[in-house]
């Protein structure tokens, strides 16, 4: 019982140390004189995906390989069956041509590029200097196509025009509050996922694509479902798509570089299928009236949920 108190609490800490640190860090950047869309990009877009970093990180460092990637996976399947799966039931998400041409041809192209740099069993340095140099090319190119911020993203202004009162004093506490947090939040909830499992007999892959997927995706979950809610889905899709190559990019890549991550043939026999089947599966779905409504919101939940069910 103590365990699962611990690895609630380790979660809250993670999200709210993210937050102090996309606050934080947004200040600093806005007194240094940085657009709103180089804030969006660069620090709200990595500040979000901060948690699932610093879980990946300390679990492969720990040698909890199957965490590492449990994180990311689950996330990645998460996000597009359970997030946009909920937030399609609720509201219907309308899909922007854009979405089709790039942000989801680059999401099914770098988790194909994901499945096929695990597929030797392990993702060592050079794989994850790949994936990271890769996530840098795509950050350029979204910087260069938006000519210096992405103008129609009023969830970023309305954050930072929140921090723009900071002083430098309270900037840099939340910055550094939010990184102090980031640290032990991944340190109570890796070592208790791992009692967790180890106690009850559940493999350290189940606990990483649920319990700490689901966990790690609830600001995504929450923002998504208030988004469709409030009948603003038109950056619903393009921040779950974003979210997703991020994950594999950055976090697998980050991580691989300071820690290689071994890959078990489950993961590459389920999980993985399981991934790129749910990123396929999207396509006909958005395709047939160009939205993710109560039927194909339904169909990817319902998917997601299935998986669950195999899983457990």
């Amino acid at each position: 019982m103590i365990a699962y108190l611990l690895l609630a609490l380790g979660l809250i800490i993670l999200l709210v140390g993210g937050k102090f640190l996309v606050d934080g860090a947004s200040a600093i950047a806005v007194k240094l004189g940085m657009s709103s869309g180089l804030i969006g990009l660069t620090i709200v877009a990595f500040g979000t995906s901060a948690p699932e970093l610093l879980v990946s990180v300390n679990a492969a460092l720990k040698g909890n390989s199957d965490i590492s990637i449990g994180n990311v996976v689950g996330s990645n399947i998460a996000n597009i069956g359970l997030v946009l799966g909920l937030s399609g039931i609720f509201y219907p998400i309308m899909i922007k041509s854009s979405h089709l041409r790039f942000d989801y041809l680059v999401t099914v192209l770098v988790t194909i590029l994901f499945f096929i740099l695990g597929l030797n069993g392990l993702i060592g340095l050079w794989e994850g200097i790949l994936l990271f140099s890769v996530f840098i090319l795509f950050n350029f190119y979204l910087f260069k196509s938006s000519k210096g911020g992405i103008a129609d993203d009023k969830e970023v202004e309305a954050e930072i025009e929140q921090v723009k009162g900071y002083s430098w004093l309270i900037s840099i506490a939340l910055f550094s509050a939010g990184i102090i947090g980031l640290y032990f939040g991944s340190e109570l909830l890796v070592e208790n996922a791992v009692k967790i499992s180890r106690e009850f007999g559940v493999s350290e892959r189940v606990i990483g694509v649920s319990i700490i997927a689901i966990g790690t995706s609830l600001p995504e979950l929450i923002t998504s479902i208030m988004a469709a809610l409030s009948k603003r889905t038109d950056l619903a899709l393009g921040n779950i798509l974003g979210s997703n190559i991020m994950n594999i990019l950055s976090i697998i890549g980050i991580t691989a570089i300071i820690q290689p991550i071994g890959v078990s043939e489950d993961f590459l026999d389920v999980d993985f299928l399981w991934m790129i089947g749910i990123t396929l599966l999207l396509f006909p779905l958005m395709k047939t009236k160009m939205q993710v409504s109560k039927i194909e919101g339904s169909i990817l939940f319902g998917s997601y949920c299935l998986y669950m069910f195999f899983l457990l």
